[in-house]
């Protein structure tokens, strides 16, 4: 009743005979030593057996069925081994997918400079601008041309300034402007990108500034638009509210306020003006262009230079202060001189340097001499027009209710265009701190609201 296979050690042993008939023994029989003689072995009566010496008479032994799995295993161990190296071929391309990408942007961006800002190169500069094309050109400043670009890494549109390095101090204006905006931080202030500074393909210095782009442009451009044709259709001019307009006022008050009184060491900006002045998309205004920035010790905050003296500052005709152009020192007064001027031209619609202003007439004469009751005669026409319909003057609305109206709106003009002389006196010590012209110039953002909701 012996089972299994027959065990192979029989082979090995000096037998003369094996008798091995008559059991339950399985597989192939051995075919060394005893198992080579079929007449001293006998398998009768082991149904399972195979193989063997042909004297057996066994049936012979069914070994596809181990090739097949040999077989099926061996096609399984290369399938898995094909699949595991395209898996990683796949993963080693795409690391190096991942690492072109960011040699890609370094290649647009080096390493923080010593001024702490983030240097591009002059070759995405020219990428991004289009070879600094004359259809993508929004503006130019006294040191030069300022373009849109669109950096194609992050699709990030910018405005570039590109300094004319051959206008005197244009090195200097770039050196001030970097130590500028490196140090300041308001909501109402430019906000810086990048900066480049480098050669270009002729070996020629090159120095550029990139800021945040400002959807509607320039302040300049709502005050005095310029009217477009479309085929025979005029496009209308863009027009600011009063609203607006106060509402950029407070705006651009805030941001002199911060560098003023809020920075560490006080900020003069020295170049305030409507093209200076950028609107978001929000309409919110943000001053730029910081080209001809000085930095004040604590104590000169608030002090009135020597007027002998033979330091002044370079700004736009029209909104210097007098006393720069008398040899004064630079001062925070200045750039209340140039917020006053700058409120009058908004709320008055023309230019320091109209053509009207000869013979000792200017802006600032011009809307004091209207104060109070003739306010109506120096104010924008499109402010009037805005409220008070098709009517030709404040005196001709019909109901009291809406009298009673126009009244507060003329009486916020009023106080708006106050606030315009008081800071563009001519002596320094008669205009007032830049804060306070804030806080008053929200006290008559409040009484607007309320006398336009009423």
């Amino acid at each position: 009743m012996l089972s299994g296979r027959i065990p192979k050690f029989l082979e090995d042993l000096n037998l003369t005979s094996l008798g091995l008939a008559l059991n339950e023994f399985e597989g192939a029989v051995p075919t060394g030593g005893i198992f080579k003689n079929a007449s001293a072995t006998s398998l009768i009566g082991n149904k399972h057996l195979c193989g063997g010496l042909a004297e057996f008479r066994l049936p012979k032994c069914n070994t596809e069925e181990p090739r097949r799995v040999g077989t099926m295993n061996s096609a399984r161990i290369i399938i898995i081994s094909s699949v595991s190296g395209l898996l990683g071929l796949l993963l080693i391309l795409v690391l190096l997918y991942i690492l072109w990408c960011k040699r890609q942007r370094k290649a647009a961006a080096s390493e923080f400079s010593r001024d702490g800002l983030w240097k591009v190169s002059y070759q995405s500069l020219l990428k991004a601008t289009n070879g600094f094309s004359s259809i993508n050109l929004i503006g130019s400043g006294s040191f030069g041309l300022v373009f849109r670009g669109v950096f194609d890494w992050n699709q990030t549109i910018v405005a570039v300034k590109v300094l004319n390095l051959k206008r005197y101090r244009a090195a200097k204006s770039f050196i001030s402007e970097c130590e500028a905006l490196r140090n300041i931080r308001h909501r109402n202030l430019v906000k810086v990108i990048t900066a480049c500074s480098g050669t270009d393909y002729q070996g020629n210095d090159f120095k550029a500034l990139i800021y945040e782009f400002m959807v509607n442009g320039s302040l300049d451009g709502w005050l005095h638009p310029i009217v477009k044709t479309i085929k025979t259709k005029e496009e209308a001019p863009r027009q600011l509210t009063l609203l607006q307009r106060l509402n950029i006022s407070i705006d651009v008050a805030s941001a002199l306020d911060y560098l003023h009184n809020q920075c560490d060491v006080p900020i003069v900006h020295c170049d305030l003006k409507p093209s200076n002045v950028l609107l978001d998309d929000e309409m919110t205004a943000h001053v730029g262009d910081f080209g001809l920035v000085r930095f004040l010790p604590e104590a000169t905050r608030e002090s009135i230079a020597d007027p002998s003296s033979s330091i002044g500052v370079k700004g736009s005709l029209g909104y210097i202060a007098p006393e720069y152009g008398a040899g004064a020192d630079v001062s925070t007064h200045g750039d209340v001189y140039s917020f006053g001027i700058l409120i009058l031209e908004m709320f008055t619609g023309k230019r320091p340097t109209d053509k009207m202003f000869t013979d000792g007439l200017n802006l600032h004469s011009f809307a004091n001499a209207a104060l109070p009751e003739q306010i109506s005669q120096v104010v924008d026409p499109f402010l009037l027009q805005e409220y008070r319909g098709v009517e030709s003057n404040w005196n001709n609305v019909r109901s009291g209710r809406h009298r009673n109206k126009f009244q507060k709106i003329q009486e916020c003009l009023v106080s708006i265009i106050r606030q315009g002389v008081v800071c563009s006196t001519e002596y320094p010590g008669d205009r007032m701190n830049i804060a306070d012209v804030a806080t008053a110039l929200r006290v008559i953002q409040k009484e607007l609201l309320q006398a336009v909701n009423q």
